[in-house]
């Protein structure tokens, strides 16, 4: 099948599961409860089906907890320019030796607040230090793509506060989620209860990154507003594209649209990696458009970095009106306008309003 002939948009990013394996214990995902079995896993060679994408994100359960990690690595250079590995940060030796083989690769470690607030959230003690430690060494060794994220749930909003704060200073990226419910994470009861202070703190962060020389913490802002949209259990402010510009790939070869995916609504696989002859088959195929044309109804108003940056980069004349109205707003001191708007881009008006179903 030709993809100039049947006009089949091709990904632009794509995420590999490395391992369901974890030594974390988190509050908030019991991935760790449901590990894959090593033996099972895919292996480096196997990914070189993938396709050619502008940026691959690496994760887990804990991807430094494969052995191997350094070959899957090198696969997935041939792939895209950027590679970014999200880690737990509890394997300081291995991450450190990766990023001397590649100085390129990226790595995020997620730190859920300050020192016992995160100990507390991932279930295992020194795992702030070791996540601090590590990020700092990275930044010895001259590492750029380096940074942390935070997963807000119901008691360490206040704690990101701190966190920006501390990312600012040491010159680190800094990314934000709230906790989701999804087959991915074997959750289904994650729901932030004390919304108003969680919120506010997130119209906090938003101001004080509004106020930066960065263009792309502009953007993080926006990005931000739209947690609180789906904090606030509106409809996606954005279309779902999953399964189009995105997809991931599970450690058993499975490719979904996303890791959002919940059975009490559909959860379906566009195929597996290990059983076609190249990624095209998987990709045109009718059982991809089936579960293309599933996202286009999916009830749920996930707003998670997978699936709202290509989303953001390709309807970006909505985010960019929003940058530009508040930067000049923050500049002027200025009352922010953070009402989250729907913006109709021709996407089904159902997808994303899970309050309807």
């Amino acid at each position: 099948m030709n993809n100039q002939q049947n006009k089949i948009q091709y990904p632009t990013d794509m995420c590999i599961i490395t391992t369901y394996r974890c030594p974390m214990r988190c509050k908030m995902c019991d991935i760790w409860q449901h590990p894959t079995e090593k033996i099972k896993e895919l292996q480096p060679k196997e990914l070189e089906i993938l396709p050619d994408v502008k940026f691959v994100n690496i994760t887990g359960g804990e991807p430094f907890i494969r052995e191997d990690l350094d070959e899957i690595v090198e696969v997935l250079f041939t792939k895209s320019p950027r590679v970014v590995v999200s880690t737990s940060g509890w394997f300081e030796e291995r991450i450190i030796k990766l990023a001397e083989k590649f100085p390129n690769i990226g790595i995020r470690i997620s730190i859920e607040g300050l020192s016992q607030k995160n100990d507390e959230l991932r279930g295992r003690q020194g795992g702030f230090d070791k996540g601090l430690r590590t990020l700092l060494t990275l930044r010895e060794m001259g590492v750029k793509d380096i940074g942390f994220g935070i997963t807000v749930s119901n008691n360490n909003s206040e704690d990101m506060l701190s966190l920006y704060h501390l990312a600012k200073q040491l010159g680190l990226e800094f990314a934000t989620a709230a906790f989701h419910n999804s087959y991915y994470f074997h959750k289904y009861d994650n729901q932030i209860t004390n919304k108003e202070e969680v919120i506010s703190n997130f119209e906090k962060l938003i101001a004080m990154q509004l106020k930066e020389n960065s263009p792309k913490s502009w953007f993080r802002a926006f990005f931000n507003n739209g947690l609180i949209n789906y904090i606030e259990g509106n409809r996606r402010m954005l279309p779902c594209e999953a399964g189009l510009v995105n997809f991931f790939v599970e450690p058993y070869g499975d490719v979904y649209p996303c890791n959002g995916l919940e059975e009490q609504y559909w959860k379906e696989s566009m195929g597996n990696i290990r059983q076609v002859q190249s990624f095209a088959e998987i990709w045109e195929s009718e059982k991809a458009e089936k579960v293309r044309a599933m996202v286009r109804k999916c009830p749920k108003n996930c707003w998670m970095v997978g699936t709202a940056s290509p989303v953001m980069k390709k309807y970006i004349q909505h985010p960019l009106r929003w940058v530009v109205r508040n930067k000049m707003n923050s500049l002027l001191g200025r009352p922010l306008c953070l009402e989250r708007k729907w913006y109709d881009v021709g996407q089904d008006p159902e997808q994303g309003n899970l309050l309807k179903k």
